[in-house]
């Protein structure tokens, strides 16, 4: 049986996609799974070696020169790829229109999709006109959940399990880059697109300082993450602000942290879907949605409109250690 993932974006709806293929080879060992995801999360889902082939979706980039002939000839040859395989199941579980277009241009036999959105998403109902099959979700089902449903009730089966990515654990002959250094360390993931999801600077600073003397590294995305992160360094023991990452850098930052504290956030799920010892903080977003709940390992706090006190967030990290 040969079946696409179309997921493209973002990082974290990728990531907590990936569960559907082990639910797929757990029940059909000998299936073909092939996933469309944007070119920058390849490196992500190629860490799945369940996934036969990848399919790298170059929207982000093509649109800025969509004039090009150079551009319209790789789209060309993306879709020219797409259609090479004759699929017996195509699942769109992001329930976009760019989305539904990808699925409805493979040539798929079954192309199921989802047939509502859950609350607050950015789902399109256009997507549907793809769909020879739509699946109703409840509209507050988690965001790892969502995926899985839909494939279950598609193919006959019960995804009543913990969510297994499909991740490796980290060979112990992995090279650790420099920047990483040799001794444990925490990594806070601090950074995030929306202000409003942050945790206060004071609490980092806090939290760090009990922590010591461990060592912190601090990530960032973007110039202004950069700036945040320095700030943060300045009072903090043993806190290094890293270089800009890659995105397989950043996940191996992510596995082999021997504590993560993140806001919601891909790569904070990165670390939990790695079952790294993980204290997820939710300060503007609902955490029924995202939350981790498939390791003990895992420690969510706060919620929408209510995020965590140091105290609760420290207990929590020295619980983990």
């Amino acid at each position: 049986m040969n079946i696409l993932l179309v997921r493209v974006s973002s990082l974290g709806d990728v990531l907590h996609n990936m569960p559907i293929v082990a639910d797929i080879k757990r029940h059909f060992p000998d299936a073909n799974i092939d996933w469309v995801v944007e070119e920058g999360y390849v490196s992500l889902v190629r860490l799945n070696p369940m996934v036969r082939n990848i399919l790298p979706w170059g929207l982000r980039r093509w649109r800025k020169s969509l004039g090009k002939k150079e551009t319209r000839a790789e789209i060309g040859a993306f879709f020219r790829q797409l259609r090479q395989v004759q699929y017996d199941y195509v699942f769109d579980t992001q329930g976009l229109l760019k989305t539904g277009i990808i699925m409805g241009a493979a040539r798929g036999k079954n192309k199921v999709g989802l047939a509502n959105g859950s609350e607050g998403s950015g789902y399109e109902g256009i997507s549907r006109i793809f769909h020879s099959k739509s699946i109703a979700l409840d509209p507050r089902t988690h965001a790892v959940a969502r995926g899985r449903l839909v494939v279950a009730a598609a193919l006959g089966f019960n995804a009543d399990y913990p969510a297994d990515f499909g991740l490796p654990e980290v060979p112990a002959s992995e090279p650790r880059p420099d920047w990483m250094g040799e001794t444990p360390y925490a990594v806070f993931f601090h950074g995030t697109a929306r202000d409003a999801k942050k945790w206060a600077p004071a609490n980092w600073i806090e939290l760090g300082k009990a922590l010591a003397p461990m060592p912190v590294l601090l990530p960032w995305g973007s110039d202004k993450e950069k700036a945040e992160a320095e700030v943060l360094a300045a009072s903090i023991p043993n806190a290094r602000v890293l270089p800009k990452l890659a995105m397989a850098d950043a996940v191996m930052l992510a596995r082999r942290a021997a504590l993560a504290v993140g806001v919601d956030t891909g790569l904070t799920h990165i670390a939990a879907a790695f079952s790294r010892p993980v204290v997820e903080i939710y300060a503007d977003s609902p955490r029924w949605k995202t939350e981790g709940n498939w390791s003990p390992r895992i420690i969510n706090l706060g919620d929408k409109g209510a995020p965590p006190g140091v105290a609760e967030v420290l207990a929590a990290a020295k619980s983990l250690l």
